[in-house]
């Protein structure tokens, strides 16, 4: 698989001064717990404007649920998130509403309304959301479905595509929002083997126009083109981050070596019944 990515200066517009040197997204010691169990604990990070980071570990390590908790989907139990220097803690829900549309999430399972063509799928938000016309929404669905390549799809409902392009709608719809910060929870996943390349490529020319994003993945070939940095996790807590080139280095011993060399182990195995035993 060859992706097309460079690294690219973000776009900053006419903002002010202080807001290009202030992080675009910080989590400050988020704490979670659920059914008893401590899921996030005390975990801080941040993301600059157009940085792209990863997320990796083991599963269980709490990593959906930090993007959960960041998204206010799941708010934390302790902490706080700031998204351009304001604070979500204390918001009120129509707030919090307004907070969430300028983070797009892009889910394993797609969520895309079975009932609803693609086109459709991608301007009921605007439609419901951002109050648009109905005709000004779909015109801009059309824009987002024609820059994933799926223009000619539009009309399509979930059922009659595959499971690559439900994943492209479904960052179409995100989108077409026009959210400041992109999370993405394992986007291929869900995806057979041969229609992970086409969404992966989907999301580097995201990165390629400078869109800020924080990816749960383990898509190893695209980790080294795609991140700035790697955050490695597991119970719960930040075990380790930095470049990736420093942490995937075979010669450095990092957890996130050690981790990555087992998945390429296990992927390369051929199954026979007693090997993974």
């Amino acid at each position: 698989m060859s992706l097309e990515l460079n690294k690219v200066a973000p776009a900053v517009g006419a903002e002010s001064e202080t807001k290009r040197s202030q992080p675009l997204l910080e989590a400050n010691r988020i704490s979670k717990t659920l059914g008893g169990k401590l899921i996030l604990d005390d975990v801080s990070l941040s993301l600059d404007r157009g940085q792209r980071k990863i997320l990796i570990g083991p599963s269980g390590g709490g990593k959906s649920t930090l993007l959960k908790c960041i998204h206010f989907l799941n708010p934390p139990d302790k902490g706080d998130v700031f998204l351009d220097g304001k604070s979500a803690k204390d918001m009120s829900q129509s707030n919090i509403s307004a907070f969430r549309q300028e983070i797009g999430m892009i889910f394993q399972d797609f969520n895309l309304f079975d009932h609803l063509t693609a086109k459709d799928n991608v301007a009921i938000a605007l439609r419901k959301v951002k109050k648009q016309p109905k005709a000004a929404a779909r015109a801009r669905a059309m824009e987002e479905l024609d820059k994933v390549g799926l223009s000619d799809k539009a009309e399509l409902y979930p059922a009659q595509l595959s499971g690559g392009q439900k994943q492209r709608v479904s960052i179409a719809r995100a989108m077409a929002m026009e959210p400041k910060l992109m999370l993405l929870d394992e986007p291929t996943s869900a995806l057979d083997p041969e229609l992970i390349g086409e969404v992966l490529q989907v999301i580097a020319d995201l990165a390629q126009g400078g869109m800020t994003m924080l990816m749960v993945t383990h898509q190893l070939d695209f980790v080294k083109h795609l991140t700035d940095e790697i955050i490695f996790m597991e119970n719960g807590r930040i075990v380790e981050q930095g470049n990736p080139g420093v942490l995937l280095d075979a010669q450095s011993n990092s957890r996130t070596s050690l981790f990555c060399a087992k998945l390429t182990q296990l992927s390369s195995k051929k199954w026979t019944p007693g090997n993974f035993m």
